[in-house]
């Protein structure tokens, strides 16, 4: 009786772990998503004047007191000269607007996306551009699709979209940026993984050790297929499979849609490529950084 008591009682430990490890998760997923939800309007940054700000603080510093002095001369006379031939130009001068997209599981991120994509369509025209500064590894189908379709609305306003990627655009991150009609990656960036990916824990032979049955009732034959504490089967196995392939060809026929000269089926086997093979590959049209492109 000790015995079963003592095997009981690490089981239950054990199984306690377990629940409290997911409840962790769980919370901090619910977590991430309320900080998200909580932010609110937009901030906007005239990457111009940071960037003439960066270089006169260097140049500040190599530059002799009167050399300084007559480099800030020069600079005004050059603004203003600008601005004079912007307010007798009869062409509006190609505004560039910059976006962030940091990416995670649930791309939560899509959110505040959204209403930057608002709020840029509402001003830009087809002689702007629109920069997508992406960096994402991919997670849950509908949540990364619907950050396709968010930056779709880009292209559907007939406003140019170039997605940038420094560091990975991968999985549910490559959907997104295939979307756009030029994407530029740094040639060490990951890219592709285009492929669908399901998988989880079974803890039915811990139970049946333990002599716990699990109960499930479902309305419906495949309401609920894989399990964490049931059996499963072959049957549940291959339906997911099914669901699987399914999700995998909805996957390649939009990758397809955006870049039709790109051979899809030899490039939607799950691998990833760097930069500089991915464009050999035709997954991107141009290597550099997201610094160079703007500079530039």
């Amino acid at each position: 009786m000790t015995a079963f008591f003592l095997d009981f009682s690490l089981f239950l430990l054990k199984a306690i772990t377990i629940v409290l490890a997911i409840i962790a998760v769980l919370f901090s997923i619910a977590s991430i998503s309320r900080r998200e939800s909580r932010q609110i309007g937009l901030t906007v940054e005239k990457l111009n004047d940071k960037y003439r700000d960066m270089a006169d603080i260097l140049q500040q510093k190599v530059l002799g007191k009167a050399d300084w002095k007559a480099h800030q001369k020069n600079q005004k006379k050059e603004l203003k000269e600008i601005e004079k031939n912007s307010k007798h130009s009869e062409l509006q001068e190609k505004r560039i607007f910059v976006l962030d997209f940091k990416g995670d599981v649930r791309a939560t991120a899509v959110e505040s996306l959204r209403e930057e994509i608002t709020a840029v369509i509402s001003v830009a025209n087809q002689s702007d551009e629109v920069i997508v500064r992406l960096d994402n590894s991919g997670g849950a189908v509908q949540d990364h699709g619907l950050g396709a379709s968010q930056l779709q609305r880009i292209k559907d306003n007939k406003i140019p979209l170039v997605v940038i990627v420094d560091k990975v655009a991968a999985s549910g991150g490559y959907l997104m940026a295939s979307v756009a009609n030029k994407i530029v990656a740094a040639p060490f960036a990951i890219i592709g993984s285009i492929g669908v990916l399901a998988q989880l824990p079974n803890f039915n032979r811990l139970l049946e050790k333990q002599g716990i049955d699990w109960e499930q009732v479902t309305a419906g034959k495949y309401k609920r297929t894989l399990t964490m504490f049931g059996k499963n089967t072959e049957e549940d196995r291959e339906k997911t499979r099914q669901d699987l392939e399914e999700v995998h060809g909805l996957f390649k026929g939009a990758v397809s849609f955006h870049r039709p000269n790109l051979d899809v089926e030899s490039v939607s086997t799950g691998e990833y490529w760097y930069g500089t093979k991915a464009m050999e590959l035709g997954l991107v049209d141009e290597l550099g950084s997201s610094d160079d492109y703007l500079l530039n």
